[in-house]
């Protein structure tokens, strides 16, 4: 088993600039989430909210990419497994500048390039078509061995949930990615503790997640999944490691549903949101009022 010892390394000026800089990523990604659910009254908002930091993390601090050309070869690939998560991941490719911040307005609507799941046919930058979950994972152990054959150094990174957990075919891929030794995948875990049916530990109990992954031969870190530091923290532990070892990663990410905006955290009804017309602009205003009141503490 590998589980990630924990340090405590006071911060250096330049690491807390790339803290503030996912934090203010995150918080416009945010922004950008409401004013997409707004367009259609509901949607997986709460979801975008507690998954902007993740998503800011890596695209603003780890990914290498060029925005103006989505396919270039030696990429990184950003596997977004949990298709309805697109509407989070929108907002991180406007923040990327790989989708123009306009078009997030066209979000779920009819010819749009922004559905409501994440399609890789329609959206630059979408690596896989997400939706029925449990896949992801599988395509990034293949695309990662892939990738290693060919002597790229590009690097995956999956995007998955804490439901998806329930799902036989994860545990085979990453029973797949320990055995064939991919130190180039990385998995991020939505450790929110929902699903469709409800709360993930009363559909079914997936703890301890970290003794679970480490015995499958991954490298496991587990952090405040809300928190810029924590995240870049245990992203930059994985990139110092990469040298050294041949063992995939994961960072299981503790969120919460609704992150940063009060009225939208206490849903009890959270994991497809019907939000009402006069209460999106609550919702901006929370957000606002959060993010000033920290930026001032």
């Amino acid at each position: 088993m590998t589980l990630a010892p924990v340090t405590a390394t006071p911060p250096s000026a330049e690491f807390a600039a790339r803290v503030a800089e996912v934090e203010e990523s995150a918080y416009r990604a945010r922004h950008y989430a409401l004013n997409m659910g707004e367009v259609q009254g509901q949607g997986y908002v709460g979801q975008a909210l507690g998954s902007a930091d993740m998503f800011a993390a890596v695209y603003r601090d780890q990914l290498r990419y060029r925005p103006e050309d989505p396919h270039w070869a030696e990429r990184d690939r950003f596997l977004l497994s949990t298709g309805h998560y697109a509407i989070g991941h929108y907002a991180a490719l406007a923040e990327a500048g790989i989708v123009p911040v306009d078009e997030l307005d066209s979000y779920g609507s009819d010819d749009s390039r922004l559905p409501m799941s994440g399609m890789a046919s329609y959206t630059p930058g979408m690596e896989i078509s997400g939706g029925s979950l449990g896949h992801g994972l599988t395509v990034a152990v293949g695309m990662a061995l892939g990738l290693r054959l060919q002597h790229s150094p590009a690097r995956i990174f999956n995007f998955l949930s804490d439901g998806e957990l329930d799902e036989g075919s994860t545990w085979e891929a990453a029973m797949g990615a320990h055995h064939h030794r991919l130190g180039n995948l990385t998995a991020l875990v939505d450790m929110n503790a929902l699903q469709a049916d409800g709360a993930t530990r009363t559909v079914l109990g997936i703890e301890p997640a970290e003794e679970k992954w480490a015995s499958f031969g991954w490298y496991t870190q587990r952090v405040d999944g809300n928190s810029a530091q924590a995240l870049l923290t245990a992203l930059d532990t994985i990139a110092d490691r990469a040298g050294a070892t041949a063992q995939p990663s994961v960072i299981l990410c503790d969120t919460k549903v609704g992150k940063g905006v009060p009225l939208l955290e206490q849903r009890e009804k959270a994991h497809f949101m019907r939000i009402e017309e006069h209460e999106w602009q609550i919702c901006r205003e929370q957000l606002t009022a959060g993010h000033e009141g920290k930026a001032s503490a």
